[in-house]
């Protein structure tokens, strides 16, 4: 049966402008590390993919490497986009990245101009675009100037490859530099997407900071800590979960006793709010105004509709702010 979204998508999900920018995106993305390779069902990819545009989010975020195996993912989501999605490209917003290992040899990894120009004519190709809404630099590259990599990003902006540049895993000082030299070049910097989630607060000290003096928004990944910010490990480790079936991103030596002990405690919390902890984690990242918007993961239809109840609360109280500092010490 032919996809038709649905006609109220656009009535309960909150858009966010992304820094000083024009671009609004949804107060959560959906992020296609896992789930959508060629080792994935791929109606049941169809269907996260359809769940999510059917209540609001709009910006689908991909990268060179994501599937398995790399390239994958955007291969995937390329062939339902153009038959599921046909007609609706005006109204997504679609992001890659390049920073990682993709191809042998020195021209496949980090932040060199041949790299990166080359590996988004690559991503262009297997999703059948004729650019991205948003790409992004991956990770520094401790070897190639920064001038060179900002240069790239420049020039794939002025190429109409992509719409805007933005950066990933950068750490304060690397994105002020970034920011400036982007910001000289004439393309701004909108958006940094960082590892940040209670759990994992490395953004705090400093670079959020940043990011809202340069008017550039963020856009975390990995909110929920790989799955600790869940109910799921407050009784022990399920034989069904990541750390059980794969120990890949998570493994046993993460989920230590007093790290239980706090989940435990942030878990109380969400339950006085009327929220899972799942929820909370979210929503309490959605509390500040220098976070455009939140990338989840889902393996299933069912969790994209779970993660949206995170935007039924994204207040907190003083006292609730200060009871989870004390919890996360």
């Amino acid at each position: 049966m032919e996809y038709q979204p649905s006609s109220t998508r656009y009535e309960n999900m909150p858009y966010r402008r992304s820094g000083n920018s024009g671009l609004k995106l949804p107060a959560l993305s959906l992020g296609l590390w896992h789930n959508f390779g060629f080792v994935n069902d791929f109606e049941n990819s169809r269907a996260i993919l359809h769940t999510a545009f059917d209540n609001g989010i709009t910006h689908f975020d991909l990268a060179n490497n994501y599937g398995p195996p790399p390239g994958s993912a955007e291969e995937v989501f390329g062939k339902i986009l153009h038959t599921d999605f046909n007609g609706y490209r005006d109204e997504l917003i679609i992001s890659s990245k390049a920073g990682y290992t993709m191809w042998d040899g020195p021209y496949g990894d980090w932040g060199s101009k041949k790299y990166l120009v080359s590996s988004l004519d690559q991503s262009l190709k297997r999703m059948k675009l004729d650019y991205v809404d948003i790409f992004y630099h991956h990770r520094p590259d401790p070897e190639t100037p920064l001038e060179e990599t900002m240069a790239a990003l420049d020039l794939i902006v002025r190429q109409g490859k992509a719409l805007y540049a933005g950066i990933s895993n950068y750490n304060a000082a690397d994105a002020k530099k970034a920011i400036t030299i982007l910001k000289e070049l004439g393309t701004p910097c909108v958006i940094h997407q960082p590892k940040y989630s209670m759990l994992v607060r490395d953004a705090e000290t400093g670079l959020l900071d940043i990011l809202g003096t340069n008017g550039v928004s963020c856009i975390p990944f990995s909110p929920l800590a790989q799955g600790l910010l869940t109910d799921k490990y407050l009784n022990g480790i399920p034989p069904d979960s990541r750390v059980a079936t794969s120990g890949v991103s998570l493994n046993e030596n993460d989920i230590t006793p007093d790290k239980i002990e706090k989940i435990k405690a942030l878990n109380n919390i969400a339950q006085q709010r009327g929220q899972k902890l799942a929820h909370m984690a979210l929503s309490w990242l959605l509390k500040d105004d220098r976070v455009t918007s939140v990338l989840i993961g889902a393996s299933k239809p069912e969790q994209v509709l779970d993660s949206l109840q995170s935007l039924n609360n994204i207040t907190f109280s003083e006292e609730e702010l200060t009871a989870i500092n004390t919890i996360l010490g």
